[in-house]
């Protein structure tokens, strides 16, 4: 019988424990690369475990295990399709907190948007390549399959160049 995969929402509230069992030493850096390795092999599993680990209080995403880094890149192009949509939507998220004066969320839309830049240097540098020029044809030119994405959140044209800027970051090391 297939292992039933967790829904999104049970996917964070299972992050949020494994984290704060990490973080309490209660696990050690491997348990916790096997249990994310089973985690983000769904996109749900993927999506909430990157929802709790990126915007959240956990040091986990600030100094990534080796353990859980070749988890992560065992993943492939999920994660580092998951990773590229974040990196855009903090980035575009922190030019609109910034507009409307909240520096709390702010500063939280940066740290997200630091994150995802440490974690696509640390990820498949070919897949990662492939996937950031796609999001750059859509943030510059405005043409191939990231436009749709870029659309659905009403990204204007100061928000895409941040984000043609975060993903030149991840170059710049």
């Amino acid at each position: 019988m297939p292992e039933q995969q967790p829904t999104f929402q049970q996917a964070m509230e299972i992050t949020a424990a494994w984290l704060q069992q990490w973080e309490n030493e209660e696990i050690s850096d491997e348990v916790l690369a096997d249990r994310i390795g089973e985690m983000v092999s769904s996109r749900d599993g993927a999506r909430g475990f990157f929802v709790v680990s990126l915007a959240g209080d956990s040091v986990l995403m600030d100094r990534l295990p080796d353990a859980v880094v070749g988890q992560l890149r065992a993943a492939g192009a999920g994660v580092v399709d998951l990773s590229v949509r974040n990196l855009a939507m903090s980035t575009a998220m922190a030019v609109a907190h910034h507009r409307s004066g909240d520096s709390a969320q702010q500063e939280g839309s940066q740290r997200v948007r630091t994150r995802c830049t440490e974690l696509l240097r640390q990820l498949e540098p070919g897949l990662v390549k492939e996937r950031l020029e796609q999001l750059l044809e859509a943030a510059v030119d405005n043409t191939g399959a990231d436009v749709s994405f870029l659309e659905k959140w009403g990204y204007d044209v100061e928000q895409r160049d941040a984000i043609r800027q975060s993903v030149y970051a991840v170059a710049d090391e």
